[in-house]
């Protein structure tokens, strides 16, 4: 294989004048422009097994994710990401996230997801 031309004076002349602010603005700027994409891409492509491991990792056993994954799934929601809106009811009636889960389980709190989501419809 054949080495690669060093040509990084070439190529970072349009760096050289700048400052350190103008280079940590550029920095983020291209951050973002690799970022971007990804995050559209998570936003946009989940499932029910990406979803209930989420709950998993948030202390739900098994049983409860597969149910609330579910019961979201129904609604339309899966898209919204089951663990962020699991999150969003406790951190609106200030309760553990676990108890909000559980509780939306037995039922409650829909009416809350309805409201907060409502428009924002994506299986994804």
């Amino acid at each position: 294989m054949k080495p690669r031309p060093d040509d990084f004076a070439e190529r970072s002349k349009h760096l050289q004048n700048m400052t350190d602010e103008e280079l940590n603005a550029y920095f983020w700027h291209l951050v973002e422009k690799v970022v971007d994409p990804l995050v559209e891409l998570a936003r946009t492509h989940t499932s029910p097994s990406i979803e209930r491991s989420v709950l998993l990792r948030m202390g739900f056993n098994s049983l409860e994710a597969k149910k609330l994954v579910d019961m979201i799934f129904e609604r339309g929601l899966l898209g919204k990401g089951a663990g962020h809106i699991v999150w969003r009811i406790a951190k609106e009636h200030n309760i553990d996230y676990i108890e909000a889960g559980r509780r939306m389980i037995n039922g409650e709190y829909w009416d809350d997801v309805d409201r907060i989501f409502k428009g924002e419809k994506k299986n994804g």
